[in-house]
């Protein structure tokens, strides 16, 4: 469990995304706590270099339909990396743990199945202080941890060949 700022990263140890082409899946539930991730996700990608035209985001009903989200995305658009974002709070219910184990699973799958990085972005807390503490609040914004890792997976994506390095 994160217990440091989540919003801290250093831009010079980051690739410039000005090249780059970005998704972000974005799930409707919970909206208070998802809409301030994409929020810290996008502004983290524009800081990084990334125009607003080489962004684009798509609403799902709820993190377990992100996969097929992702997967759409990544058939329909020509992109570099997606950031699906979305949150699952601990109920009283076994629900919980279905949609987690199915989200995680379904990102591995995506990851595995095609070439391009789909970055985890899914906040899985016991309870909704914990989610607005990582989406905004006391902890940072995972958000923008998320489009720092996908903008280095991007970079990876698109790793020189010739040299084998990702120029960071």
């Amino acid at each position: 469990m994160a217990t440091t700022n989540l919003s801290y990263y250093d831009k010079a140890t980051i690739p410039n995304a000005n090249s780059f082409r970005f998704g972000i899946v974005v799930s409707e539930w919970n909206p208070e706590i998802t809409q301030n991730l994409k929020k810290g996700a996008i502004e983290t990608l524009l800081d990084c270099g990334a125009t607003k035209e080489n962004i684009i985001s798509w609403d799902v009903p709820g993190s377990f339909e992100l996969v097929y989200g992702c997967k759409k995305m990544i058939q329909s658009q020509n992109l570099d990396a997606i950031i699906a974002i979305g949150n699952v709070i601990q109920g009283e219910t076994k629900h919980f743990d279905f949609v987690c184990e199915g989200v995680t699973q379904g990102i591995i799958d995506l990851n595995v199945k095609f070439d391009v990085p789909v970055i985890f972005c899914v906040l899985t807390d016991n309870t909704k202080q914990q989610s607005l503490d990582r989406s905004g609040g006391s902890l940072g914004n995972k958000g923008i941890e998320c489009a720092v890792a996908a903008v280095k997976m991007a970079a990876i994506k698109n790793l020189d060949r010739s040299s084998g390095s990702v120029g960071f």
